[in-house]
């Protein structure tokens, strides 16, 4: 399961950056993650909750935002839904197509850091 090696790096990634701002913790992470990513968004949260176990994410949520995979046909410029497993073939013009616009994130966007106390 790699989602654990993730979840790991999201939180030293939170851990490192609630350090260098003094924070008393991290409040919430939020990640994207792609339908064609390979990342599994339930195992992701399931790792998530023991990778945090210790440390300053300890009470963080974590929010992923499942984004679909979508393409756009290079020959009638039209946007379809890739699905799964993916079919690369335009529904709309009966042409194959391999230009991805959406699909593939796995990323962190916000870090959410609680205040310290005086």
């Amino acid at each position: 399961m790699h989602e654990l090696s993730i979840a790991t790096a999201i939180v030293e990634r939170a851990t490192e950056l609630a350090r260098r701002h003094d924070a008393a913790g991290v409040e919430a992470v939020r990640v994207r993650v792609g339908e064609m990513s390979g990342v599994v968004p339930d195992a992701l949260r399931f790792s998530f909750e023991v990778a945090r176990e210790g440390t300053v994410v300890e009470a963080a949520r974590l929010v992923v935002e499942e984004v679909p995979a979508r393409a756009r046909c290079a020959a009638c410029e039209k946007e379809f839904a890739v699905g799964t497993p993916p079919f690369l073939w335009c529904p709309h013009c009966d042409s194959p197509t391999t230009r991805l616009l959406s699909g593939r994130e796995l990323e962190i966007t916000v870090i959410e850091l609680a205040e310290a106390t005086a």
